[in-house]
Order: C-alpha cells, then sequence, then structure tokens
C-alpha cells in the first residue's frame, strides 16, 4: 500500500483528498505545513507528497527546495497560480507535476496512480556499472565506488536516460521532452538540462566525468 503525504492547511480539501485518496487503497497521512510536513516525511517515508504552494511559514516552494536536497520523493504540486511562470518556477525546483486549483478528483487520482507507477516500470533487476558508477533501477540507488549518492528524481531520469543511450548522443531538447515529458508544451529553457546535467556531475564527484559534453548539442555517456 502506497502512502500518500498531503501537506496543505486546507482541511476541508485534506479531508476531501483523504476520503477519495483512501477509497482508492491508498494509505493518507497529512500535515498543515511545510514544517509539520518535513517531520512527517522523515516519519512516515511516503511513496508520493501532494504539496500546497501556498503555506504558512515556510511556502511550498522554500520547501520543495529544501527537500531536494535530501530526498527524491515524487511530489505534485497543488495551486490555485496556474500561470505558465509559476508551473516553470515549480518545475524547475523539483517538482514532478503541477496541479491547479481547483481541480478534478479524477484527473488528479490519475496522476497521483500514474507518478507512483514509474518508478518501478520495466525496471526490475536492472543494473548499470561505467567505472566507478554503479546504478540500481529497482531501487533507485546510485554509488560511486560503494558510496551511496542521493540524486533528486529529475537528476536519476537524466542518468538513466545517458545509460540507457550507451555511447549515443543525446540532445538537449530530446532530454528535456523525456525528463519534463508531462510538460512538453511548456516553454522550459534548455538550460534546465544543463543545470541538472551539472548539479549531477556534482554529485556524482570524480565518476562525474563519465558525462561527456557535445557542444552545441547535447550529452553523452563516455563508455
Amino acid at each position: 500500500m502506497a502512502t500518500i503525504l498531503v501537506i496543505d492547511d486546507e482541511k476541508d480539501l485534506v479531508r476531501l483528498l483523504r476520503h477519495n485518496l483512501e477509497k482508492s487503497g491508498y494509505r493518507v497521512v497529512s500535515a498543515p505545513s511545510a514544517e509539520a510536513g518535513l517531520k512527517k516525511l522523515r516519519a512516515d517515508a511516503p511513496d508520493l507528497l501532494l504539496l500546497d504552494i501556498m503555506l504558512p511559514g515556510m511556502d511550498g516552494l522554500e520547501f520543495l527546495r529544501a527537500l531536494r536536497r535530501e530526498s527524491d520523493v515524487p511530489v505534485i504540486l497543488l495551486s490555485a497560480k496556474g500561470g505558465e511562470l509559476d508551473r516553470v518556477l515549480g518545475l524547475k525546483l523539483g517538482a514532478d507535476d503541477y496541479v491547479v486549483k481547483p481541480f478534478s478528483l479524477v484527473e488528479l487520482q490519475a496522476r497521483v496512480a500514474a507518478r507512483l507507477r514509474m518508478p518501478a516500470a520495466a525496471k526490475v533487476g536492472r543494473t548499470a556499472a561505467v567505472g566507478a558508477l554503479r546504478v540500481d533501477f529497482a531501487r533507485h540507488e546510485v554509488k560511486v565506488k560503494g558510496r551511496p549518492v542521493r540524486l533528486a528524481t529529475k537528476e536519476f531520469r537524466v542518468l538513466e536516460l545517458l545509460l540507457e543511450a550507451d555511447g549515443k548522443v543525446l540532445s538537449r531538447d530530446a532530454l528535456l521532452e523525456r525528463v519534463w515529458e508531462h510538460d512538453a508544451g511548456l516553454d522550459l529553457d534548455t538550460r534546465t538540462v544543463d543545470q541538472h546535467i551539472a548539479r549531477l556531475r556534482r554529485k556524482l564527484g570524480e565518476a562525474g566525468a563519465v558525462i561527456v559534453t557535445v557542444p552545441n548539442f547535447g550529452y553523452k555517456l563516455a563508455r
């Protein structure tokens, strides 16, 4: 049974979400603020977060920025702000999806189900190794010389695509579309890819050198 953490201070909405998600077979825990949500995150290890942007105290975007330093748990942002810039900012900070209030419960549940399926799809038993880098797709684990490396969801996905390409060059546009596929229609800057690659290399340390820049085009993995 997957656990969903709802971080939202609208009590009626939380009750509604809890009722409908529990009817669908999920375990639901909730918190009314980012600070309380962080404690719940560490205590309950949820499989997915539904995170409101407009929270008392630390807002949802600040929480998301802090969250991505320690966890790659999938996050669906909930917001009354439906502007393109708001959505792009949320995605750049590490959100996996963005739903505008008021929303359809049927659509939200479909997005939740799709997001929870994604990490395990077609990855059972799959591993990869390049030099000192070892990746276990099923466990969502990355190690360099046996040392665990914590990657955010999109950083892991970028690395996965490069490994799957097996030395072939992936353009920035291709990476942008495949990593942010549910928002392919948004005018996301390809510098978003460069920023994620830079963070990925930094986190991988010496193993980051296996990610090779192809000038004016994209990236590939040295084999």
